[in-house]
């Protein structure tokens, strides 16, 4: 059998040991998709965050322990080992910095992921795992791959690693100021113009500077960061590197989101038999205490209540959406206005309105079964998971053309798989839920509109073969 391929993926979060948000489930579904090919050794390297359930710590092994470098200070570091689905996964081990409440928001985050980044190069020779690629993972992973390329690489095993970074979203990018490139970081000032940008240190943009490639998390996204508009302060850089720059469209795992085995939903489904979805239907209206109504369709959103989510475009036309024959279903945390604002929708409209403020994984799941139609108005959306996950159980994305949403989802026609819109405007909005909302008196049209959403192929296998040629073509040049 020839050699596999070794990959290591650094991240600060992956499924299913830890997870914020849709960086874990890439993180977890891409490297255990391509471990499943066959052709690839895929290891992963996460912090050992106090927040990992006992359950799973218990299944680590200890590997040792070492010292690593954070500038001019020595810090414990241990190393812990686990398999899963194939995959080998490190954990990175120090009370410090990682024995807290949460991932991020932390005083002192830059010392704790330059820690981090900097436990990776010392990782490799204990475990005698040097990979051809080092594919890291948003700015909390960036200075992995800066250590690489700044100290590291003039270690003969170290210096044919090839390096991807990818960028989940470029609005968090890892500023620091200037003063602290040697103090904290333990940078050469030699190499100050990698990482300075405006006035600061800015972790992501040195990792663009660095990388063999760069890659986003969609094509549709990878074309925006280049404009002001979405990129953050980062167009200038982007441009500058774009001839590295690739997007590939997420995936989704669809074993887990699967509604034919799905033990969360009221009565699983799939799409050659899709009348048990009334069932999942009706006990939602029941448990949201809405009005059991099955020929009135339910609009839901699964999302961060936050401005960039197109909130702001909902709750200017919501209430004239209401004069319809629709039911509308919130989940999600955020902003307290926006809170305040479903709240109060739902105790307006108690049998047509159910606001859960709350992140619950489980409902969230019940709701992808019940719903029919499923809005995603986003402002900005680097890819989107949630549009994918509906259209596995058959409720159909209704969606702004923005980032992944635009080239997972296409318009209602010959080939559509759901609802879209372009301009970032509340009428344009209403008018295609409007659509929507006529459509879905068509029985027959709807029905076709459904096994078209839930067949079109949203797994990782389609995802990861766009990262088989990125990491063929980094390879083959070593």
């Amino acid at each position: 059998m020839k050699n596999k391929k070794k990959i290591l993926f650094v991240a600060s979060e992956a499924t299913p040991f830890i997870a914020t948000g849709g960086l874990a489930e890439v993180v977890g579904s891409l490297s255990k998709t391509l471990v499943r090919r066959g052709d690839y050794d895929v290891r992963v390297v996460l912090p050992l965050y106090a927040d990992i359930k006992p359950e799973l710590r218990s299944q680590f092994t200890f590997l040792g322990n070492t010292t690593v470098p954070v500038a001019w200070r020595n810090q414990y570091c241990g190393f812990f080992r686990c398999e899963h689905d194939g995959v080998t996964y490190y954990f990175v081990d120090n009370e410090y910095y990682f024995k807290r409440k949460g991932l991020y928001g932390h005083f002192d985050d830059g010392e704790r992921f330059a820690f981090f980044g900097r436990s990776i190069m010392e990782l490799l020779p204990m475990v005698d795992f040097f990979p051809e690629v080092l594919h890291c993972h948003d700015w909390q992973a960036a200075l992995a791959l800066i250590y690489l390329k700044t100290i590291y690489c003039r270690t003969e095993k170290y210096r044919d690693i090839k390096t991807v970074f990818t960028i989940h979203n470029i609005e968090y990018q890892g500023k620091y100021s200037l003063d602290n490139l040697q103090w904290l970081f333990g940078i050469d000032a030699y190499y100050q113009g990698l990482v300075e940008y405006n006035g600061c240190i800015n972790l992501m943009k040195g990792a663009i500077e660095c990388c063999d490639r760069f890659t986003t998390v969609s094509p549709t996204y990878a074309d925006e960061i280049k404009n002001p508009y979405f990129a953050h302060g980062l167009d200038a850089i982007i441009r500058r590197n774009e001839g590295k720059l690739i997007g590939i469209l997420n995936g989704i795992d669809s074993d887990y989101y699967n509604p034919a085995t799905d033990k969360a939903v009221y009565a699983v489904y799939d799409e050659k038999n899709l009348s048990p979805k009334a069932v999942c239907k009706e006990q939602l209206q029941r448990m949201l205490n809405l009005q059991v109504r099955p020929n009135t369709p339910i609009v839901a959103m699964i999302t961060r209540l936050a401005a960039h989510k197109g909130l702001d475009l909902v709750t200017a036309v919501i209430d004239k959406a209401l004069e319809n024959d629709m039911q509308f279903v919130i989940l999600g945390t955020g902003e307290g206005h926006y809170e305040h604002f479903f709240a109060d929708l739902a105790a307006r409209h108690p049998q047509q309105v159910a606001a859960v403020i709350a992140f619950n994984p489980e409902l969230s799941r019940q709701i992808y079964s019940g719903a029919d139609v499923f809005l995603m108005p986003s402002q900005s959306e680097p890819c989107g998971l949630a549009q994918m996950i509906a259209s596995r159980y058959g409720t159909v994305a209704l969606v702004r053309e923005t980032g992944g949403l635009k080239d997972s989802i296409k318009p209602y026609g010959a080939d559509g798989n759901g609802f879209t819109f372009a301009n970032y405007n509340a009428n344009d909005m209403l008018y295609v839920l409007k659509q929507a909302l006529e459509l879905y008196r068509d029985k027959a049209a709807w029905h076709t509109l459904i096994q078209k959403a839930m067949t079109t192929d949203f797994s990782w296998n389609v995802s990861a073969e766009g990262y088989n040629t990125l990491y063929n073509e980094l390879i083959s040049t070593n």
